[in-house]
């Protein structure tokens, strides 16, 4: 690939795919409303990425060729897609719409980067591609789930119709450094409560699980996947569970915080368990994270305690 079109390309994963792609001496085009990413995360990148302020859901357009289209953009935490529900059901629908149909005009791959989410409340676990998910269509997380399940039969319908060639990464949690310290998803909250020696919030009863990927382990799996031969969807996370509880006392630990943990509200439809099942990824890609879950928090960490704490 020589160029390629990264919507989302200035949040938290769509920055470090356009820093990978760029290593590879890709030439990226980043288009980011900026209502949730972040300018600085490509300040000062290297030659080959251009940032471009448009929100693809009113269009998008790019003169010359493209050998592919990632497209990344949309709320990805909670907070962020609660506070901007119209927004978010907009990008999965009108924004992934311009972006298939740029993907179609330039005969160009197409990447979606879908979400565990889609999985709702899982019956079944872990969650292997072939189960259709367990979602409440109308509760308050639906403006994300129900985004990025239309957003994977809108890109199977342009597949199927117009012969785009289309891979759906199915995120499950991911972190690392370069994530907002307001960003609300569990371990950026965690390390910054524990940095600041304050209660770290617990939802329930912390028996919730959740299944953690260092960041640069997901963008290999996003580039393994967009050169692959493979058609829709594939799960990309690490299979490695943990309860909730057991995150917050592990961020103290790698934090050697005094901070004790406090239990909240849970919120409304948040899922009991999360886990992926990687097994095609494993098979098709021969990929599956390398980087510990101790190891990445305490790089995220570290990060954290130099950029947040000054």
């Amino acid at each position: 690939m020589d160029r390629v079109v990264v919507t989302g390309g200035a949040g938290f994963v769509g920055s470090y795919v356009c820093r990978r792609l760029s290593a590879d001496g890709v030439r990226v085009d980043a288009f980011d409303s900026l209502i949730t990413g972040q300018r600085q995360n490509l300040d000062g990148e290297r030659d080959g990425i251009v940032l471009h302020e448009v929100d693809v859901s009113n269009g998008l357009s790019v003169d010359g060729g493209v050998d592919a289209v990632f497209h990344l953009a949309s709320p990805a935490s909670p907070p962020d897609y609660l506070r901007h529900p119209i927004e978010t059901l907009k990008v999965g629908s009108l924004g992934t719409l311009r972006a298939l149909e740029l993907a179609a005009a330039k005969d160009a791959v197409f990447l979606l980067a879908s979400t565990s989410e889609i999985y709702g409340d899982p019956e079944v676990h872990p969650q292997v591609e072939s189960y259709w998910g367990n979602v409440n269509p109308v509760g308050p997380r639906s403006v994300y789930d129900e985004a990025k399940r239309y957003a994977e039969a809108l890109a199977m319908a342009f597949h199927r119709d117009r012969g785009v060639d289309v891979k759906i990464a199915r995120i499950f949690n991911t972190y690392g450094p370069g994530m907002r310290r307001d960003d609300g998803r569990a371990v950026p909250a965690f390390i910054d409560q524990a940095l600041h020696e304050q209660p770290l919030t617990v939802h329930g009863d912390g028996s919730q699980t959740r299944s953690l990927c260092f960041v640069d382990d997901l963008v290999e799996g996003i580039w393994l996947l967009a050169r692959s031969e493979h058609v829709g969807p594939m799960n990309l996370g690490n299979p490695e569970e943990i309860k909730i509880l057991e995150l917050a006392r592990l961020v103290i630990s790698v934090t050697e915080s005094s901070s004790d943990v406090e239990f909240t509200e849970r919120p409304v439809d948040d899922p009991t368990v999360r886990c992926p099942d990687i097994a095609l990824a494993r098979r098709t890609l021969g990929w599956t994270p390398t980087v510990p879950l101790g190891e990445g928090l305490a790089r995220t960490a570290a990060w954290a305690k130099e950029m947040w704490m000054r």
